[in-house]
């Protein structure tokens, strides 16, 4: 590879010009990837990273022994950083729809629910794994899609008792669903073996506590971080530790610049995925036992 300028595509915008050195750099950490659009100089247009022969392969062939990539002492697969996820802005908007269509009319939903996930969970970026892949199967908990799309209109009684029971119920079904995505993540073409061992009455009370808060206008933006941060510590079987970062204040403004944006209707689909990247990037990866691990 020359000493060309590279450009390449990242959140849906042209990114560079970078030096090759640069390139490496970004591959190391797995910013850019096979699936990443890419276009130097002499090319007719724009290619997907994987394709151009010997591009990505051979830039991790030369990274795989470097510090850098992983840190200092440590190997590829402990890397530390945050998550990140690249979504088409049309193909992510379209599954979201479905999603949302799906969980509306109740049948659609263990497949609409589970090739929506699948769409996302594959194109997160992992320090030093690179993408996942899902093999979560729309029938394997059917009932649970059925009965949180089932209680979504139960919970419009206007009783309290059926509201409440309707709400422990969405609450459980949910933390039946978190189980299920963490069974079914694969890292490096593997079963990441990963499982989610949070309490069901604990995660019901966060659940709650997350519903009662917004009577404060302002409070939930400061349970979602605290909830996040107990999930994962609730995920087992990772060499590294799960973190969330982001704070009250941060989950705050950007929860009302994306409400804001789906109210005026046309920025839906560029709020919908500037929203979705920044959640997932306030997960990281760090060593077990680091200061960052014991401040989240």
């Amino acid at each position: 590879m020359s000493n060309r300028a590279w450009y390449y595509a990242a959140q849906g915008q042209q990114q560079g010009p970078i030096s090759e050195e640069q390139l490496r750099d970004l591959v190391a950490r797995g910013m850019v990837t096979a699936d990443t659009l890419v276009w130097t100089e002499g090319m007719a247009g724009w290619e997907k990273a994987g394709r151009i022969p010997g591009l990505t392969s051979e830039m991790v062939g030369e990274l795989a022994g470097l510090p850098s990539s992983a840190g200092a002492g440590g190997t590829a697969e402990e890397a530390e950083g945050p998550l990140s996820v690249e979504l088409d802005l049309w193909t992510f908007l379209g599954w979201a729809v479905l999603f949302v269509i799906g969980a509306a009319f109740i049948i659609p939903a263990p497949w609409t629910a589970t090739y929506f996930y699948r769409y996302v969970i594959e194109r997160i970026h992992v320090p030093g794994r690179g993408l996942l892949a899902f093999t979560g199967q729309p029938l394997d908990i059917w009932y649970v899609f059925i009965g949180l799309g089932v209680l979504s209109y139960v919970g419009t009684s206007h009783r309290a008792i059926v509201e409440l029971l309707a709400l422990a119920g969405q609450a459980f079904l949910s933390w039946m669903v978190i189980r299920w995505l963490a069974a079914n993540v694969v890292a490096d073409k593997r079963p990441a073996e990963i499982r989610f061992e949070g309490s069901p009455l604990a995660y019901v009370g966060w659940y709650v506590l997350m519903i009662v808060s917004t009577i404060t206008i302002i409070g939930w933006a400061w349970v979602i971080p605290a909830w996040m941060r107990w999930i994962c510590r609730n995920i087992q079987g990772t060499r590294r530790e799960i973190i969330f970062t982001a704070s009250g204040l941060e989950v705050l403004w950007r929860t009302i610049v994306f409400a804001l944006g789906c109210a005026f209707i046309i920025p839906i689909p560029w709020v919908l995925r500037w929203y979705t990247q920044w959640y997932v990037s306030q997960f990281g990866l760090v060593a077990r036992g680091s200061a960052l691990a014991s401040d989240a």
